[in-house]
């Protein structure tokens, strides 16, 4: 009997013992590192962690977030939600905020983001839906270069062809000096990109589609996608307050435009539209800016040849224009009704002026090997490049 006593004893004070090394290095609070209220996007994910050497169970408040048992949490939906670490009866819990989808291409960030460097890079990027050059969506107005040359009291348009190959162009400046040089095949969304990529090389960037309606989450450019690549018919019998354009179809003329959107930060010239980002990647807000471009045979031979066609610019909906004039912040006069008084878009009080010739010219020489790109003219496709 004195033995079974002196065991339990003993058994106990082990006890005794290890549970008090136990409480001596239990923690006496929970604390989940990092901030308060955290934010996050749909889709996203984060790992949370805990000052402390403790298990801990972590626990949701709502499905707005998942949280597995190692912290992990996903952000499911938008909402807000409490993720809770817990252990024994001490806890700490941070508000989670979960706001709309990222990009689809998150790894692209305008500090770090650089421009192609190569046609195969160009091609590459436009499969991963990454543009080829800058991410800044711009203002609707035009940034136009400082003494822009003119001849007889109008502006020149370059006519000097800037192609390191076939599909390359370089984009100079007013001087001939270099800006940037844009790809075949490659995305783009500036204005200055787009008006140079389409003057070079007769066709649309790779991010541009017919339609109007597709949405972001559905194309792989996300917020990059642009839209609205359809004729344009420059009727001003229909609509009295647009310009006439250099022998447009839609009035009798020869020549077929087509439109493209050029997606700003919002149009804000037009009650009409409201002021707002055209592609946040989740939503298209199409506002007011296109660009129209059309094909011209100046020799009269059937051939449309580099730098034989117009391409114009219009951030108010087809009431002014200014001509693309082939180099960086070349923008021709502007025309149209609101330039000749006129109420904007307004089928009674209109009074657009005339398109504004310019002089077809070199400007000084960039040094450059040019390669001569030709456009044959297909009555059913509009033209075949061939170069």
């Amino acid at each position: 009997m004195q033995k079974r006593l002196l065991s339990i004893i003993s058994l106990l004070l082990i006890l005794a013992v290890l549970f008090g090394c136990n409480s001596a290095n239990a923690p006496q609070t929970i604390t989940i590192k990092g901030e308060d209220r955290i934010q996050m996007s749909v889709g996203e994910t984060l790992k949370l962690e805990i000052q402390e050497d403790a298990s801990v169970t972590w626990t949701a408040s709502n499905d707005t977030v998942f949280v597995d048992k190692t912290g992990l949490v996903t952000a499911c939906r938008e909402g807000k939600s409490a993720v809770t670490a817990s252990f024994g009866n001490l806890s700490d819990t941070v508000m989670i905020e979960v706001g709309e989808e990222a990009s689809k291409n998150p790894a692209i960030d305008e500090g770090t983001h650089t421009y192609a460097q190569s046609y195969a890079e160009a091609l590459e990027r436009s499969q991963k839906g990454i543009p080829s050059g800058s991410l800044k969506v711009p203002d609707q107005a035009p940034v136009l270069a400082e003494n822009r040359p003119m001849k007889n009291g109008q502006y020149i348009l370059n006519t000097k062809s800037n192609f390191i190959d076939n599909n390359t162009y370089s984009v100079v400046d007013v001087n001939g000096n270099e800006v940037f040089r844009i790809y075949r095949g490659g995305g783009y969304i500036t204005l200055e990109e787009v008006a140079a990529y389409v003057y070079a090389f007769g066709d649309i960037p790779a991010n541009y589609v017919e339609g109007k309606n597709m949405e972001p989450e559905n194309s792989i450019w996300g917020e990059y996608l642009r839209l609205n690549h359809t004729k344009f018919s420059g009727n001003t019998q229909k609509y009295p307050y647009e310009p006439q354009l250099p022998n447009i179809s839609g009035c009798g003329g020869e020549l077929r435009y087509y439109e493209i959107d050029i997606g700003t930060t919002g149009t804000d010239c037009d009650d009409n539209f409201i002021v707002k980002t055209y592609n946040n990647g989740q939503s298209i807000t199409r506002g007011a800016a296109r660009i129209v471009y059309g094909k011209f045979d100046i020799n009269g031979n059937g051939v449309y040849e580099f730098g034989e066609h117009h391409v114009f610019y219009t951030y108010n909906h087809y009431n002014d224009f200014q001509e693309y004039l082939n180099y960086y912040g070349g923008w021709g006069e502007m025309f149209g009704n609101i330039t000749g008084g006129g109420e904007l878009s307004s089928k009674k009080k209109y009074n657009p002026t005339p398109y504004v010739m310019v002089v077809r010219e070199e400007l000084p020489t960039f040094k450059t090997e040019a390669v001569a790109c030709y456009y044959f003219y297909d009555p059913k496709q509009y033209w075949l490049s061939v170069a």
